[in-house]
């Protein structure tokens, strides 16, 4: 993917808090009119990097530069971006368009081009006609979108979103993810947006930095995160997997010949450079499941159904091998039927592509 300018720039920082590293050696480089995610699980530093974005903690090493200005001393109301939080900080005794016109009234804008301001980030959340109503009269996701025409209408280079939407039930977090983006396209701002959550950065952003324990793993478009991903850790976090352990062979007709345990010799395509102990991951939407042995031009191994859970759209189906791995496949339920076509017990091969294969070698 082609980055677009660079409106935020984090040279080399680092935040320490006493003896514990919350970010550890960051660089990157997010685009102008980019939707941006920091991806990890808790305590990773994904919202200390946030915080220090908008001013709220400072670098112990490393400097952040926004829409070319050093950051260095600047204050948090000071800086070119708006923070939405995870509790949304709705003043409770205040109108939606008291709310939303609060920091434009606090640094002086003229009460008619604040008016103007309220009404037109309103239609942009599609709150129009909200004005009146009291936050105790919205609903969660109402309220979500008063805290983001709040942010918007001091109109920021950068809006900064930490885990704005964790506290909605799943529908309305599904529903608001396609608000979210539709809004960004609209406005045309750069969002840098907070989230464990793997569907919501995959579904929402252009491209994902994944990070573990205060550093960046990888950076990349959605789509290259979840099938080229550079380490078992991302693979892990983006998604689920099959994991086999194993050691490379050798090179057999420029592919990659490994001995993996719990399968035979295979070969797999791979462009880099791999030696010793080493570990190959499929998908488990990538899998067949048949009741006879694989096709020789595909990888397949045998195991016995251990479980089966079902999912509407689609079942999980669990496999135990002979030596005791667990595999995990995904069959759509495509025809409309009430009787299941694999139970537990059933006798299956499990087969893939060796093209689907992700070769791991950190």
């Amino acid at each position: 993917m082609t980055e677009k300018p660079g409106i935020i720039s984090i040279r080399n920082v680092s935040r320490r808090f006493g003896t514990v590293t919350a970010v550890h050696t960051v660089s990157l480089e997010i685009g102008e009119g980019e939707f941006f995610a920091l991806l990890g699980p808790s305590g990773c530093g994904k919202t200390t990097l946030l915080r220090m974005l908008a001013g709220f903690e400072s670098p112990t090493e490393g400097e952040i530069v926004i829409a070319g200005i050093p950051m260095l001393g600047v204050d948090p109301n000071r800086r070119p971006v708006n923070m939405v939080f995870q509790s949304y900080a709705v003043f409770p005794h205040m109108t939606v368009e008291q709310n939303v016109g609060y920091g434009l009234r606090v640094t002086g804008v003229a009460r008619a081009e604040a008016a103007e301001r309220v009404k037109e980030a309103l239609s942009l959340v599609k709150l129009g006609g909200f004005e009146g109503r009291m936050p105790s009269q919205l609903s969660g996701g109402q309220r979500q979108r008063v805290a983001l025409a709040r942010a918007l209408v001091k109109r920021p280079k950068v809006l900064l979103l930490d885990e704005p939407l964790s506290a909605l039930d799943a529908k309305l977090r599904e529903a608001m993810q396609i608000e979210l983006v539709r809004l960004q396209k609209t406005v045309g701002i750069t969002f840098v947006i907070v989230t464990h959550d793997q569907d919501e950065a995959l579904s929402m952003a252009n491209r994902i930095a994944v990070m573990e324990a205060g550093r960046v793993r990888q950076v990349a478009a959605p789509a290259d995160l979840y099938e080229f991903p550079n380490s078992r850790f991302v693979a892990g976090f983006i998604g689920k997997l099959n994991l086999f352990e194993g050691r490379v062979a050798g090179v057999q007709d420029g592919k990659l010949a490994l001995d993996i345990k719990g399968l035979d010799r295979i070969a797999v395509p791979f462009d880099g450079h791999a030696s010793g102990e080493i570990a190959i991951a499929i998908r488990p939407e990538k899998l067949r499941l048949d009741r006879q042995p694989s096709a020789a031009d595909r990888i397949g191994v045998r195991g016995r159904v251990s479980e089966v859970a079902y999912y509407g759209n689609e079942s999980h189906v669990y496999l135990k091998t002979d030596d005791g791995t667990s595999v995990t496949a995904n069959v759509p339920n495509s025809a409309r039927s009430t009787r299941p076509t694999i139970v537990v017990g059933d006798e299956l091969w499990a087969s893939w592509d060796a093209a689907d294969t992700l070769v791991l070698t950190e």
